[in-house]
């Protein structure tokens, strides 16, 4: 994927313990940084997703508006661009790749805006799914930095059901026989297939199969959509970069940090940003529910559920383009603000 800049990040000492020698963050940019550097917006990528896959919502009319904003896409590590298995080097290559925290993530990303742009205030930090537990990270580990986030089906710290979810998928992936000694040899094609299978169901909420919505997506039968959309989005990853991002999700979580020491209310109440959480009401994995507990919490949130049946995926392919202008009405209104 071309058309982005690396930044070295050095020797990054992580919450493991663990150096990371030579860590490097993959990001890319959009639009003109003003004078006074307030206009920043931080974007940073999801799980599975590289800095390309989501920019479409970044355009001219839309609230990530090149135009108006300095837009900051930045990409995960574990996403095969930034610091990840597949790219790793010896003695820190294959089962001994490090493992990144979304707080190893987010201080980075942090190192990068100060150091490369100087950069001290953000406008936004908008995200959906493990960008949005970026954002909740962002808002309670820098309070004073951070006017507004906008958390899109994520959360602050995954359920205990949502954690239940993410291991059924690491079970499914590394059943196949190629896992060993903590790494994948070799594609565990079986594996990627039975893990696309569990997620297509998770992913999805039952209304959305049972309308039959895939086939206003031209596909024609279930088999089809799951195939191309499920196991043609998996496939395009590295299966240990995959087994990286789902650890990096499941242990997530606002307050393990020398900040908070465990606090998950006190990290809550710490986020002094204007926070819009937008859940989708049919997300089978990040729920209504939850994200309610965490907004009473927070001392200048919102909740703003996402009326959908696209389930998880809601406002995050063109087809599903009623809940994108529900998602772009909202967050024109917190930029506003």
């Amino acid at each position: 994927m071309a058309g982005y800049q690396v930044y070295d990040l050095g020797d990054v000492v992580l919450q493991s313990g663990i150096t990371c020698r030579g860590a490097k963050l993959a990001y890319t940019t959009h639009g003109e940084l003003a004078p006074d550097k307030s206009n920043v917006i931080v974007y940073p990528t999801p799980f599975g997703a590289r800095h390309g896959d989501i920019e479409g919502i970044v355009g001219e009319g839309r609230p990530l508006d090149p135009s108006k904003y300095f837009i900051v896409i930045i990409n995960l590590f574990g996403n095969g661009l930034s610091s990840s298995p597949s790219n790793a080097v010896p003695p820190q290559d294959r089962g001994r790749a490090p493992r990144f925290t979304i707080y190893d993530n987010v201080m980075a990303q942090h190192r990068l805006l100060e150091e490369v742009f100087g950069i001290e205030r953000i406008a936004l930090v908008y995200g959906r799914s493990m960008g949005a537990i970026q954002a909740f990270h962002w808002g309670a580990l820098f309070p004073d930095q951070v006017a507004r986030i906008c958390c899109i089906c994520g959360a602050a710290r995954p359920s205990p059901h949502n954690r239940v979810f993410l291991q059924g998928l690491r079970a499914a992936l590394t059943a196949d026989e190629t896992w060993r000694d903590g790494w994948f040899h070799s594609p565990p094609r079986r594996g990627l297939l039975a893990m696309a299978r569990v997620y297509a169901g998770w992913g999805m909420s039952q209304a959305f199969y049972r309308e039959e919505t895939w086939r206003h997506m031209g596909y024609a039968s279930m088999e089809d959509f799951v195939v191309d959309r499920w196991e043609g989005f998996l496939r395009r990853s590295d299966a240990n970069d995959i087994l990286a991002m789902l650890w990096s999700w499941d242990q997530a979580d606002i307050s393990t940090n020398d900040i908070y020491h465990g606090d998950f209310h006190a990290a809550l109440a710490a986020i002094q940003a204007r926070a819009l959480v937008m859940p989708s009401q049919s997300d089978l994995y990040f729920r209504v529910e939850d994200n309610r507990r965490e907004v009473a919490r927070m001392p200048n949130a919102e909740l703003r559920p996402i009326p959908s049946i696209w389930g998880h995926m809601a406002g995050s392919w063109p087809e599903s383009a009623e809940d994108g202008r529900f998602i772009d009405a909202a967050v024109h209104e917190l930029l506003a603000s």
